[in-house]
């Protein structure tokens, strides 16, 4: 527990983070007793301020949360008309046909959405049933009772820049609850804090990790196709990594245009954001655009271990939701519904526990839906696509994940359970084993560059708060990462945080420019170093998405 004195609050489940996970225990918990007292801390400036998503949404999850949401008046209304899949080389493309897809693949019954929408409305139902929820609270740490975690540390304000009180310093409050859910995201820090402390991973395939970007445009309505749902691989990534493309007409002639980058690509030379901005000037993707106007942009991780990468999600006094537990099905490009799930089936694992008594313990209960239940079943038979991605590259991957899905549709796979082998951060190869990449540059007509594009995000960070970007060892970034790895960092944020400055006549400088941070958490998983660690800064910074 920390030396600062605080008050204290007492819940029976204490959420951090209003995500879809974090939403969905919050109202399945007040559904099963309405006499429960349940928070949901969210450090954003409002509920869905910072979430980012494709989103083509399974509405499996919220069919069980929340059967009637169509009357309820979900902005859920734009299903899914017609999809396409290409694979793009430099001057055109080739469509993939839909037959040879597994049927997991398709996506009749789902719709195009914002989740951050998404969870506005979701908010309003958990507090139409009585749950407190608190925006613009970060919370920076856990409290601990013995071996058990006990609440959090939520609401501290006005630390001077080296982390010491300032003048209108606020500690903040404790929140105690029966039962924790860390329902923060991809790489959230009070979960990794968890699973290093408890050990959650061991025995457990590395988490691998993509970069997603994203904007929305609004286009020429004669070019605009609602419900229309397009993805894309090949060009420009080629060789250099494994990703690829989203692009999805959705309502009032806007499309959400997207790119996914998997960080365990070797050229630390690589820019995920410029391959991003060059993707937009291929020919099918320009005339998309022509006219048209980009109005938001904003970059996210994603979690792409899944099945065989999924930590131990319970803990002595609480349990990971959603993205913390890693659970987006790679080859779908969804998770929002088995977030939806994860948080269905904590809260129903918590109210047993409190019913009989408990408090602190581990909700075994929960690991075992979740493994054996509807989101293990939806991760394992996908288990292998991207490891087989890794391994064998685009192509071959392919046909090898086509086939592999095939077959466990039917309960099987001739491959069993691949691994991913290193972290992306270990993936990273040499600066001398690679050349630079020659990106071209921003039109500001298609593409743009990255301090124009964060302006678009509307991020904001209060400057006199302590940096939340912090180096284990300030030294490492110039005396070992930019002799060794050309410092890939000034290339791999989406956000043009990282600099490093050369002035004539003196050493080069490691500059963190944290104001433009849009809270993706690339640094934290792709350093090679693993000297990063991003810590959530004060409550409400961030990015503050509109529509994302």
């Amino acid at each position: 527990m920390s030396a600062i004195d605080r008050e204290a609050m007492e819940y029976d489940v204490v959420i951090v983070g209003a995500g879809p996970a974090g939403l969905s225990a919050a109202i399945r918990l007040k559904q099963l007793d309405a006499d429960l007292n349940v928070v949901v801390l969210e450090k954003g400036s409002e509920v869905g301020a910072h979430i980012l998503s494709g989103a083509v949404l399974d509405p499996c999850g919220l069919d069980a949360l929340i059967p009637d949401w169509k009357e309820r008046g979900a902005p859920i209304t734009v299903p899914v008309r017609k999809d396409n899949f290409y694979m793009l080389g430099e001057a055109g493309q080739i469509r993939i046909p839909n037959w040879p897809m597994p049927p997991l693949m398709n996506n009749h019954g789902n719709y195009i959405v914002s989740m951050a929408n998404v969870c506005r409305w979701m908010a309003e139902q958990a507090e139409a049933l009585g749950v407190e929820i608190f925006s613009g609270m970060a919370c920076s740490e856990l409290v601990y009772a013995g071996d058990r975690v006990k609440g959090v540390v939520a609401g501290e304000f006005g630390k001077n820049p080296d982390g010491s009180p300032g003048e209108g310093y606020e500690p903040g409050m404790e929140l105690h609850g029966k039962y924790v859910f860390l329902s923060e995201g991809v790489r959230g820090s009070l979960s990794k804090e968890v699973m290093a402390k408890y050990e959650l991973s061991k025995g457990k395939e590395p988490q691998k990790f993509g970069l997603g970007m994203k904007e929305i445009w609004e286009i020429d309505p004669e070019k605009h196709r609602e419900g229309t749902v397009t993805h894309t691989m090949g060009w420009p990534l080629g060789k250099n990594a494994g990703g690829g493309s989203f692009i999805y007409h959705i309502d009032n002639n806007q499309v959400y245009i997207g790119f996914v980058v998997h960080l365990n690509y070797e050229n630390p030379y690589l820019s995920p954001y410029h391959e991003f901005q060059r993707f937009k000037h291929h020919p099918m993707v320009a005339e998309l655009l022509d006219g048209g106007k980009r109005v938001a942009y904003g970059a996210r991780a994603i979690s792409e271990g899944g099945y065989q990468s999924i930590p131990k999600v319970v803990f002595p006094g609480g349990a990971l939701l959603g993205c913390a537990a890693g659970l987006v099905n790679v080859p779908r490009i969804k998770g929002n519904h088995n977030a939806m799930l994860s948080g269905k089936a904590a809260a129903e694992a918590a109210y047993s526990a409190i019913e009989e008594g408990r408090a602190g313990d581990e909700l075994t209960a929960y690991e075992t839906e979740l493994r054996e239940g509807d989101v293990g079943r939806d991760l394992k038979k996908v288990r292998n696509v991207k490891p087989m991605w890794s391994k064998y590259g685009l192509l071959p991957s392919l046909t090898l994940g086509g086939f592999d899905m095939w077959t466990n549709t039917l309960g099987f796979s001739v491959f069993g359970t691949m691994g991913h082998g290193k972290s992306d951060a270990a993936a990273t190869g040499e600066a001398k084993q690679h050349k630079p990449i020659d990106y071209p540059k921003p039109d500001g007509v298609l593409s743009f560059d990255r301090l124009t594009n964060v302006a678009y995000s509307f991020t904001n960070h209060e400057e006199s708060q302590p940096a939340h970007l912090t180096l284990k060892d300030p030294a490492v970034p110039i005396s070992v990462n930019l002799p060794k790895y050309a410092e890939p960092a000034q290339r791999y944020c989406p956000a043009g945080v990282y600099e490093v400055v050369e002035e004539e006549g003196k050493d080069p400088r490691f500059v963190i420019n944290f104001q433009n941070c849009v809270h993706c958490k690339t640094c934290d998983i792709k350093d090679p170093s693993q000297n990063i660690h991003w810590v959530t800064p004060q409550g409400g910074d961030g990015p503050n998405y509109p529509n994302m």
